[in-house]
């Protein structure tokens, strides 16, 4: 017996239903644009970039400008690398202009905000809060959600007030920080679910994946259906501290784990490699609760206070999640492997902040590699080239985003009505869940944690990892 993922029908990502997913025209550049023929290397116009190239010359600059450089941006209109310089060396500006990049003068250096950041954690780490530096703003954005309240609020008010006028700046969250335990496929263990987020190669060859620390510290085993056999076992897990991802390898070594993320509706994506993300990116995710969506990273090396503890180093965005996403897999239309849902407040009815480990990261560190075999080298899905097809397409016979995300899921609405069905039993990763309420039933310790057939993704349709001779 050996496990894989079999979808549908593959697809690969392109504009035809972009706007089902609430985003317009992302559909980027082939190339760069070209510099021959400037004369001045000191008004050299930037270079149109995708996000991908975009994020490699933004780490190549950083090494270039060595303490001059307080960080980039994406900018998303202009396709433009925006690149934070302080201080007054012309040369390194020119420079750094004849690479590409759009440059800003700011005052605030990528020391200063890291020193303020430590300040933050010194005297403000309160659980409901979090910080990340955006170098939109050449500034540390700090994020209450709504349980820091009277003196909590108070110390956190006075000790961003203490970093000086132009570090930081607060701003509140409707929704309650926490991990979204309960995208890509389903996954169970312990009447809990989690989100698959990539397959991936352990260090000794054998097929695993990627997901959330905090599933993988919760439960040992996990399975591909509710009350299933167990089909792989945490390897190695993270949470909290620096960072939340775990490795799970397959209890069978003849599992076949493709480099791809299912979408709903029987449909892929192809994952070609794993890449840095960059603020001002737009990114998808999947999750197993909600299915895709899409927005845009906000904040990079995020500080997030949960209830369990400090998680460091983690990519912000504004995507929305819910509770069974974790997991689940960030990336970018043209295939780039990114992040693993964590958590986050709001949900997808309302928005809120959402946080992910990187997928650089957590491969360092277990010491594995994206993808299995030729899979990781990308190729074609479905014979079209990633980045040319189309995310979503029909799901269930209806248009992905047309009212619904990821379609219908075993006849039901994906997400409409109770997010479940079936009680997720008595264990509970990652703690309490804010307090708030999935799918009109509270989410806390044996809570309706969604492992019903209303997943969003999909699972009876293609979207768990299907059993095969």
């Amino acid at each position: 017996m050996s496990h894989k993922r079999i979808p549908k029908r593959k697809a690969v990502i392109a504009a035809g239903s972009v706007a089902a997913l609430g985003a317009a025209a992302l559909l980027l550049p082939n190339a760069n644009a070209s510099q021959d023929g400037a004369e001045d290397t000191t008004a050299a116009a930037p270079k149109t970039l995708k996000a991908g190239d975009a994020s490699d010359l933004a780490s190549q600059l950083a090494g270039l400008l060595g303490d001059a450089f307080a960080g980039s941006y994406y900018d998303e209109d202009s396709q433009q690398l925006v690149v934070n310089v302080v201080g007054d060396n012309n040369q390194l500006v020119v420079q750094a202009k004849k690479a590409g990049a759009a440059v800003r003068q700011v005052d605030n250096s990528t020391a200063e905000l890291q020193s303020a950041a430590q300040t933050l954690k010194a005297e403000a780490t309160i659980p409901g809060t979090a910080w990340a530096v955006d170098p939109r703003t050449n500034k540390i954005l700090v994020t209450a959600d709504s349980t820091v309240t009277g003196e909590k609020w108070d110390t956190l008010e006075s000790t961003v007030q203490s970093l000086g006028s132009g570090m930081a700046t607060i701003q509140k969250s409707a929704g309650t920080f926490k991990t979204f335990a309960s995208g890509g496929d389903a996954i169970f263990g312990g009447g809990s679910r989690c989100s698959l987020g990539f397959n991936v190669t352990a260090g000794d060859g054998s097929p695993a994946f990627l997901t959330a620390g905090h599933c993988g510290v919760a439960v040992d085993q996990w399975s591909d259906s509710q009350d299933g056999a167990p089909i792989a076992t945490v390897d190695q897990a993270v949470f909290p501290g620096e960072g939340d991802f775990a490795l799970v390898k397959y209890d069978d070594p003849a599992t076949e784990a493709p480099s791809d993320v299912n979408v709903g509706g029987g449909q892929t994506v192809q994952i070609l490699q794993a890449a840095e993300a960059t603020v001002g990116q737009e990114v998808f995710r999947m999750g197993s609760t909600t299915g895709l969506a899409d927005g845009t990273v906000t904040g990079l090396d995020a500080t997030v206070n949960y209830p369990e503890g400090t998680v460091t180093g983690l990519i912000q965005t504004n995507v929305c999640a819910e509770p069974g996403d974790s997991g689940g897999s960030m990336f970018t239309q043209d295939g780039l492997a990114l992040g693993l849902t964590s958590g986050g407040s709001g949900d997808c009815t309302v928005g809120g902040e959402t946080f992910f480990q990187p997928v650089t990261t957590a491969l360092e560190a277990v010491g594995a590699t994206l993808g299995a075999g030729d899979a990781a080298g990308g190729g074609e899905a479905g014979g079209e080239e990633a980045g040319g097809g189309e995310v979503g397409g029909e799901a269930g016979g209806e248009e992905a985003g047309g009212g619904e995300v990821g379609g219908e899921a075993g006849g039901e609405e994906a997400g409409g009505g109770e997010v479940g069905g079936e009680e997720a039993g008595g264990e509970e990763v990652g703690g309490e869940v804010g307090g708030e309420e999935v799918g009109g039933e509270e989410a806390g310790a044996g809570e309706e944690a969604g492992v019903g057939d209303q997943s969003g993704a999909g699972v009876e349709d293609g979207s768990g990892l299907t059993e095969t001779p």
